[in-house]
């Protein structure tokens, strides 16, 4: 049997074919701008750029002065999946070539936070394309308060701020660490503020009366949570000594514990490798962006300081006591900043009361990071609460400048 195909035969096959191609439109190399909705419908703006080039495609979120990098993105017919290297949440969109519209998706121990999700290539602003004038000059030191709605709560804080061409940038410290790097800007008189680090999404806002006064503010941190704050400039606001926050049971001088390493080998501080070394012990999360800036700070000391005598534990407290997916999330952190000291599962989670637990010989326990510094002798000389990473300036300057000159004098001692 004779079969021709004529005009029409060839063009609907054509389209057929055409119709089975998955759809995979590029992503526009550049600046994006993206937003984070919140359950008050508040939109949390942040700004990344797509680096594409010989077949090498990333993003860097960029908040302030940091550049965060992210390198595994995939591709699925017209779907992105963005895996964040640190704090396990995920972008997951539809991709239009130069839109993207899905959700962030925040894995905690039980369930998973989701936020919607939306992107626009080309975008380099943050708040406004233009900033309307302001008369007030907010650059400096500010004595901040964060309240709870229902007023039960009560966090005192100093907001340090740079203003430069109505680009705001600085952040917030507390005695348990610091807001990492906002980005923003003062217009109309109203202050805006907000960060993104794949871990916590953070917007603030406010309403500047004056040079020295700040009401009306709003902390939006994540899917649901809303606090009040308020600020009035004073160059001599400080916080409590972060030293003074955590300590051991009265009578105590030492620790003493045994978890898994990620290899699964049981690892003791009474280890003879930890014998007669100055040993810091850093308690630690996956989950928690104050410790992967503390991380961040202790794999270049560890490699001056090692040889002198130094060595360091990690003790990671994870969102869940599942070995297998704690050792996972870890080992994330461990490759991102190519840690060279050893990381243990301890097994408990992030619950203050879970810590204690693990260590009874600890009195109280605030705030993830920790590091309980031990002298040659294998007593706690001090222990430090929380951490002011580079975010914070010239406050991280100064704990670098003075934790090393601690260190040292430990080492010095017979």
């Amino acid at each position: 049997m004779k079969f021709t195909l004529n005009f029409a035969h060839v063009l609907l096959l054509l389209v057929a074919i055409s119709s089975c191609k998955p759809s995979n439109p590029e992503l526009k190399p550049g600046i994006w701008r993206a937003t984070l909705k919140t359950s008050s419908a508040a939109e949390i703006p942040f700004n990344f750029e797509l680096h594409d080039s010989a077949d090498v495609r990333y993003i860097t979120i960029i908040n302030g002065k940091e550049r965060f990098r992210v390198d595994e993105i995939t591709f699925n017919s017209d779907s992105v999946f963005i895996q964040m290297p640190l704090f396990d949440s995920e972008i997951r969109a539809k991709n239009k070539g130069g839109i993207l519209t899905g959700t962030w998706i925040k894995h905690l121990a039980d369930s998973s936070t989701v936020m919607e999700f939306n992107a626009k290539a080309g975008d380099d602003w943050r708040f406004f394309k233009a900033n309307k004038n302001s008369s007030a000059n907010i650059a400096g030191r500010w004595s901040t308060t964060f309240t709870s709605i229902d007023s039960t709560d009560t966090t005192i804080a100093v907001g340090e701020f740079l203003e430069e061409n109505g680009r705001l940038t600085g952040t917030f410290l507390t005695s348990t660490g610091d807001y990492r790097f906002l980005e923003g800007t003062v217009s109309d008189n109203k202050l805006y503020l907000s960060c993104f680090d794949g871990g916590n999404a953070y917007l603030f806002t406010a309403n500047i009366q004056n040079d020295s006064t700040i009401l009306d503010g709003k902390f939006y941190s994540g899917f649901a949570g809303v606090e009040n704050w308020w600020a009035s400039k004073d160059e001599n606001a400080i916080l409590p000594d972060a030293y003074t926050l955590t300590a051991l049971k009265d009578g105590l001088k030492k620790i003493d514990f045994t978890f898994p390493a990620l290899d699964g080998r049981k690892v003791s501080l009474s280890d003879e490798k930890y014998k007669n070394k100055v040993v810091l012990v850093q308690f630690f999360g996956s989950w928690c962006p104050n410790c992967m800036d503390e991380t961040a700070y202790l794999v270049p000391f560890y490699n001056k300081y090692n040889k002198k005598g130094v060595e360091i534990i990690g003790l990671a407290y994870e969102r869940t006591k599942d070995f297998e997916r704690s050792k996972q999330n870890v080992e994330r952190l461990h490759k991102r900043f190519n840690v060279p000291y050893q990381m243990l599962i301890t097994g408990y989670t992030k619950d203050k009361a879970d810590v204690l637990l693990s260590l009874p010989m600890l009195n109280s326990f605030e705030a993830f990071p920790t590091l309980i510094i031990i002298d040659k002798k294998g007593e706690v000389r001090k222990i430090h609460t929380g951490f002011n990473g580079p975010g914070t300036g010239k406050y991280y300057t100064e704990f670098v400048q003075e934790f090393e000159k601690t260190i040292e004098a430990m080492l010095a001692e017979n």
